[in-house]
């Protein structure tokens, strides 16, 4: 499990993977009725061929399956990959332990940047460290809040509704590396937000890994 954000609140846990570089290289030569059992150095420039030339199909075999655990103002960004990802989340329907919000560290809580319709400047606002004191307190008030719902013998799918936006949400996800190859690359763009690239940047190496070859051409090549 890797800890993503800068108070070691998010994660990212590989649960699994199928497949390899091998399983790209085999998908691609089926064609020709051909299999590799080891992958050669011929097999290395067929996958940057076929990340070169957008030939993708192939990067769809192997899947990855993982645990993500983001505030739920990241997870709505990271939803907005579809294709190919299928995701199962903790439900607050159903579950009513106290939830673990995110409160960013001073140095996080960038400064607007006027000439950016979304986004921010890279520096601290100046009224970072009362910024700080006004989200802890507020976190702290919609956490009370929730709990005395509770306790008010509300139905936890009811109370859920005062929680905040940092609070942490928990998800297992599948996807194939084709499509998580496309979200990193959207997703580290400089103008992407900056929580979201931690995750990004995580979950990047952690590929890079598993699929070395095959994630070094899609991450040179794919456009």
């Amino acid at each position: 499990m890797v800890n993503v954000l800068s108070d070691g609140s998010g994660s990212i846990e590989l649960l699994g993977c199928f497949g390899d570089d091998l399983t790209v290289v085999n998908a691609a030569r089926v064609s020709f009725s051909k299999e590799s059992k080891s992958l050669t150095e011929g097999d290395k420039k067929l996958i940057t061929y076929l990340a070169k030339h957008n030939h993708v199909s192939p990067f769809f075999h192997p899947q990855v399956r993982l645990r993500l655990k983001m505030p739920i103002f990241v997870a709505r960004e990271w939803y907005r990959h579809t294709v190919g990802f299928a995701r199962n989340e903790v439900s607050r329907r159903y579950v009513d332990t106290v939830p673990d919000c995110y409160v960013p560290e001073i140095s996080s809580i960038r400064e607007r940047d006027k000439n950016l319709k979304q986004g921010s400047k890279s520096n601290p606002a100046d009224s970072a460290e009362y910024a700080k004191e006004c989200i802890e307190e507020l976190t702290q008030s919609a956490l009370d809040t929730y709990d005395t719902l509770l306790k008010a013998n509300v139905a936890p799918e009811v109370a859920r509704m005062v929680l905040p936006q940092s609070m942490h949400t928990e998800f297992i996800e599948t996807a194939s590396l084709y499509a998580y190859a496309r979200l990193c690359k959207l997703r580290l763009s400089p103008d992407a937000q900056h929580e979201i690239r931690l995750y990004a940047e995580a979950l990047s190496k952690m590929l890079e890994k598993e699929f070395p070859v095959s994630w070094a051409a899609l991450n040179t090549n794919y456009a």
